[in-house]
């Protein structure tokens, strides 16, 4: 398997939400907040702060699974302009008692300390499994999982390098942050709708890597990605299933979990 792959017993993480106790845990991914191909990020940023508003009534935790961002990078004191109702309301949240887990994505990597320190949110950089009610999840964003491009392999081990992220402090923030979002802009206009759409059980990627870790991990019941932009829920054998959240820019399509039952759902 993946060397991001944890699929050890230790590291199972357990979930406040049991099964036979109130409440639901949700999973939204690739909101793509600050993204330069939005029309209206102020309306595309409250549309999100509306929806945590709206879960939050019975939600026991909240998992971001990547892409969240659409550039992320901390500088030693200095962190991204804007989010300011996102990211207030993260930490409303959290005050309130409600979990909330941050996975990085391909897109947001670069945190380091101000989102778990400030906004309170437990950080992932790689995948974990969660046991969660009567089941057990394996979530990742689901870059860098059964990709055969090594262009886009290289590219990914150059921003997860710890040296490099450190190096890259050295450029002035507004020349960071404007590379940062020209270089995820450019990423973004590559998506052509032929990319984008669903490439079938045989030959999606994160398809074929999810038969390969139920078939190592038969405990697992769910595994759970971002990352792709398609909004899926495919079983397979043995009841085992396949969640694709979709994304929250332009299908707003987020899981639902209550610790027996997941499903996909639209916030309009």
């Amino acid at each position: 398997m993946d060397e991001n792959t944890y699929n050890q017993p230790n590291d199972v993480l357990k979930s406040p939400l049991r099964g036979d106790s109130e409440g639901r845990v949700y999973f939204i991914s690739d909101a793509h907040l600050g993204s330069r191909i939005v029309e209206n990020p102020r309306a595309h940023e409250k549309k999100i702060v509306d929806w945590l508003d709206m879960v939050k009534a019975d939600a026991k935790a909240i998992y971001m699974v990547g892409d969240m961002f659409d550039f992320w990078y901390e500088y030693k004191t200095v962190v991204p302009k804007g989010y300011v109702r996102f990211l207030g309301k993260l930490a409303e949240l959290v005050d309130s008692g409600i979990e909330i887990r941050f996975f990085t994505g391909n897109h947001d990597i670069w945190t380091f300390g101000y989102l778990e320190n400030e906004v309170g949110l437990i950080v992932h950089r790689k995948p974990q499994v969660f046991e969660i009610g009567n089941k057990k999840l394996f979530v990742a964003h689901g870059d860098g999982l059964a990709v055969d491009d090594k262009g886009f392999k290289f590219i990914r081990n150059i921003f997860h390098n710890r040296t490099c992220q450190k190096l890259f402090r050295f450029v002035p923030p507004q020349i960071g942050q404007g590379f940062g979002y020209t270089w995820s802009r450019k990423n973004r206009e590559k998506l052509t709708p032929e990319k984008k759409e669903y490439k079938g059980e045989a030959k999606e990627p994160l398809i074929i890597y999810a038969k390969k870790y139920f078939a190592e991990c038969p405990d697992i019941d769910f595994v759970v990605f971002g990352h792709r932009h398609i909004q899926l829920d495919l079983q397979l054998a043995n009841q085992k299933r396949v969640i694709i959240l979709g994304d929250f820019v332009s299908l707003f399509t987020y899981g639902v979990f209550d610790g027996n039952n997941f499903w996909l759902e639209n916030f309009i």
